[in-house]
């Protein structure tokens, strides 16, 4: 049986080249094609395409910008899927792409088995494209347990599999002792980001030193690219330091953090590690966001433990003195400190444990031994 996924960020390739492996030791004769990064590029065939370094993109501006770019690639996609006629088509995160080429896969071919993993977070911005969805989706495949229900609601049918990213983050533990000293920075996974937060986040530890010269700070930097940028942005660095792929052993060490919103409040979450939650993007991008986002928080972790866990620092309010403010009652205040890391117990008991990219691998094998979806919806 052939597979064809699509996967155009990061997180996604890492999530997907997981799920390939436990798909081959399930069924080692399957084929995986499609488009996706490194790491999927390498457990699959030879036909997979790497295009990560294009596809991902941050807000409306950039997206915009590369609207050429993206209509050839969704034609090109329509067309390798017609014609390699695979068993399945596995989507995988990536929701402004993936979506409307479920979408259109339907009309293209009414029987074609189409599988979303990761599911988008639709009930953050439009609930009532769940019944939309439920026309061209055979599957989704959730990541968090109160998904499955609002799927359901509209006669889609979901399966929570748990969080692939508590698998991998297993595996990083490092049982390090935590540094009183030592506060660390995550200020994102993309240039963009960088950008625009680790100013703020370099005049919050300006701060933070004026009030204890001896605190330190470690910066999380995603890619040499990012470390580079970071670097160019730093007039001081005695106090500041770069570290480039050690977010987790940073997590693990460092007394408290200020992180950017994104999949890193979970994995700060996981790792227990008490810190605040900073975002800003242009602001066009930021008034559109607003527009149609409409949930009370904008961290993970808030939003499974539907309260306010962790500070929150949005575009105008991501100021260094309110950070700063924030980061101090963490780091003075043991009972907010430790309440934090109680509340954080029980938000990663919600994620399923290790095992996820096994439950979706034996999903997507179960529904392939279904036969054709439906084309009456």
């Amino acid at each position: 049986m052939t597979i064809y996924f699509v996967a155009g960020e990061v997180s996604a390739d890492n999530h997907g080249a997981a799920l390939m492996r436990s798909l081959r030791g399930l069924d080692p004769e399957l084929k995986f094609i499609g488009r996706g990064g490194p790491q999927m590029q390498r457990v699959a065939d030879a036909q997979f395409k790497n295009w990560i370094d294009d596809a991902a993109v941050l807000g409306l501006w950039e997206v915009l910008r590369k609207y050429g770019y993206f209509r050839e690639q969704f034609h090109q996609t329509l067309t390798e899927i017609q014609d390699s006629k695979p068993d399945a088509v596995v989507l995988i995160d990536y929701p402004g792409f993936n979506l409307r080429l479920a979408r259109s896969l339907r009309a293209q071919s009414p029987t074609q088995k189409t599988i979303y993993y990761i599911s988008p977070q639709v009930w953050a911005w439009n609930r009532g494209r769940i019944k939309k969805m439920a026309r061209f989706i055979d599957l989704v495949l959730c990541i968090f347990p109160f998904e499955t229900d609002l799927y359901a609601a509209s006669a889609l049918r979901a399966v929570f599999v748990g969080h692939p990213m508590i698998e991998r983050l297993e595996t990083q533990k490092i049982g390090a002792q935590r540094d009183p000293n030592l506060i660390g920075l995550f200020p994102g996974s993309r240039l963009r980001e960088v950008r625009k937060i680790f100013p703020v986040m370099i005049e919050a530890a300006r701060l933070l030193l004026q009030g204890n010269p001896t605190l330190r700070f470690q910066v999380a930097a995603a890619s040499e690219e990012l470390a580079r940028e970071m670097n160019e942005q730093l007039t001081d660095r005695r106090a500041i330091e770069i570290a480039v792929g050690q977010t987790a052993d940073i997590m693990q060490r460092a007394f408290v953090g200020i992180v950017a919103s994104g999949s890193a409040t979970l994995e700060a979450a996981y790792f227990r590690m008490p810190f605040v939650l900073i975002y800003k993007v242009a602001w066009p991008t930021y008034v559109a966001a607003r527009l149609v986002v409409n949930v009370d928080y904008l961290g993970m972790p808030n939003l499974l433990a539907g309260k306010e866990v962790v500070q929150e620092f949005i575009q105008h309010e991501a100021k260094p003195d309110a950070i700063t403010k924030a980061v101090w009652l963490l780091m003075e205040d043991t009972p907010a400190h430790d309440r934090m890391i109680s509340d954080f117990d029980a938000i990663i008991g919600k994620l399923g444990g290790t095992g996820a990219s096994e439950r979706a691998a034996q999903a997507i094998l179960e529904e392939l031994q279904t036969g054709a979806p439906s084309t009456t919806r």
